[in-house]
């Protein structure tokens, strides 16, 4: 009799621990965390900065309240006396490109000059009491938002690391790869939480234990507390992207959600609008001749006889000859204040206008997001709760971070059993398939990433069945 031997149980191959949730959440638990180690840098840079960034309007009173206001006055100069008196300062050959009146009693006014020193989307901004025509200050301001210089500098580096146009592709990661990483971790919590015995540890930290369990009680409970906040800016975000943010564009125009744009050109031609201008700036336009402060002042009441009503405005003279003088509201916080009117300087006629209540609805929802990208939309509220998410933001990265080196799976460094993909039925793979090529191509800095992820962890998968042999 032939006996069969039978291998000892610790001597046969294991097979790959499949997952509770299935082939479909082991697939996700993976790609949350290569997602979340490799981009968790980029994403981390851009939370941290961008705390910073939501309390920048509040940065700038701080620092430049001198500038910003004046005692208020019973009587104040005309426009055309505060943009005289702004000239002398400048003094001669400088060229005025934009004029912001006083918006509030004890506010000042603000004539913007261009200059051969000033970077792109720069302007030379001088600040002028509205009441006795003495210059409260001269200052660098920047983009359509007219950020002055410590939130320029904050700006610039939540943008783009102050690297320039290549910076922003960091930028452009983090946003495309946090709605990813943030979605999938939802659902992993939606099936933690059904099959936990204690779901209060997914919603409120476990302060009193210790170790993994404690990393991830906290990791799991601020994820799901900054959800929405964090897909707001991950969207919000995208759409100041280069190559995604191109591809929303198209989208919208080609649905009929574009922005209506302001004919400035008298021969009829018009401008694209900028709506991102007051993050990534607008460029300084510069007139073809010397503009009548005078002029300033009539525009504005012709414009406040047609659809400007709020007193934060901007006046430019024309930016070219042929073309018209415009004056737009720029009131960002709620109820939003867009309105806009192109007048021929020569006929004092309007040729145009633009009105935020004839907006397409996707037009409107692009302002309002931009607007709260940037905390301006709801004033200090908005400025604390984007704070409150940055920093919840940057925590989940920290901790994901803790919770790899204590070792999850009870090895340091240790990922997330493979085979999830494998274990899927046919159509599971081709479903995850084009709908990973369908958002590679939509956020092209998701889709090279993704194939980096996806050679990474082929290369695991080798180097795990060469150490086998």
């Amino acid at each position: 009799m032939t006996a069969t031997l039978v291998p000892p149980p610790q001597a046969r191959p294991r097979r790959p621990a499949r997952s509770r949730g299935g082939w479909f959440g082991s697939l996700l638990l993976r790609l949350h965390f290569y997602a979340g180690l490799l981009v968790g840098p980029f994403i981390l840079v851009a939370a941290t900065s961008g705390a910073l960034y939501a309390i920048a309007p509040t940065l700038d009173e701080l620092f430049y309240g001198h500038e910003l206001h004046a005692p208020a006055t019973a009587t104040s100069l005309s426009l055309a006396e505060q943009i005289i008196a702004a000239e002398t300062y400048a003094g001669e050959g400088a060229v005025l490109t934009a004029v912001r009146p006083a918006p509030e009693p004890g506010d000042t006014t603000r004539v913007m000059f261009a200059g051969d020193d000033l970077g792109a989307s720069e302007s030379r901004a001088v600040f002028v009491d509205p009441g006795t025509g003495e210059i409260r200050g001269d200052l660098t301001a920047y983009g359509t938002s007219g950020s002055l210089p410590v939130r320029t500098w904050i700006s610039n580096l939540h943008r783009n690391l102050h690297l320039g146009e290549p910076g922003r592709l960091y930028s452009e990661l983090a946003a495309s790869w946090l709605a990813i990483i943030v979605l999938a971790g939802a659902v992993l919590w939606v099936h933690r939480i059904r099959k936990a015995r204690v779901k209060r540890e997914l919603v409120m930290p476990a302060v009193r234990r210790g170790g993994y369990r404690r990393l991830f009680s906290w990791h799991a409970s601020v994820g799901i507390w900054v959800l929405l906040g964090a897909l707001m800016l991950s969207a919000t975000g995208i759409t100041w992207s280069t190559y995604a943010g191109a591809n929303v564009s198209a989208l919208r125009a080609a649905i009929g959600g574009a922005t209506p744009v302001l004919q400035t050109d008298l021969s009829g031609a018009e401008a694209a609008p900028d709506e991102h201008a007051a993050h990534h700036g607008g460029a300084a336009r510069m007139p073809t001749g010397e503009a009548n402060p005078a002029t300033f002042e009539a525009v504005l009441a012709i414009a406040r006889r047609i659809n400007v009503d709020t007193g934060e405005v901007e006046i430019k003279p024309p930016a070219a000859s042929g073309q018209a003088w415009t004056v737009t509201e720029i009131k960002r916080s709620f109820p939003t204040q867009a309105d806009a009117v192109a007048i021929d300087g020569a006929t004092m006629q309007v040729v145009s206008r633009v009105d935020f209540a004839q907006f397409p609805l996707l037009a409107k929802l692009a302002r309002w997001g931009i607007d709260l990208h940037m905390g301006v939309l709801f004033g200090w509220v908005n400025q604390l709760a984007l704070l409150f998410i940055a920093v919840g933001i940057g925590t989940l990265v920290v901790l994901g971070y803790a919770m790899w080196w204590t070792g999850g799976n009870k090895r340091w460094g240790s990922a997330p059993a493979r085979g999830g993909l494998r274990a899927a039925p046919w159509w599971g793979v081709l479903s995850v398939v084009a709908i990973a090529g369908l958002i590679g191509w939509w956020l092209p800095l998701v889709g090279y990433p993704l194939i980096a992820f996806v050679v990474i962890d082929v290369l695991l998968g080798l180097r795990t069945r060469i150490r086998a042999c």
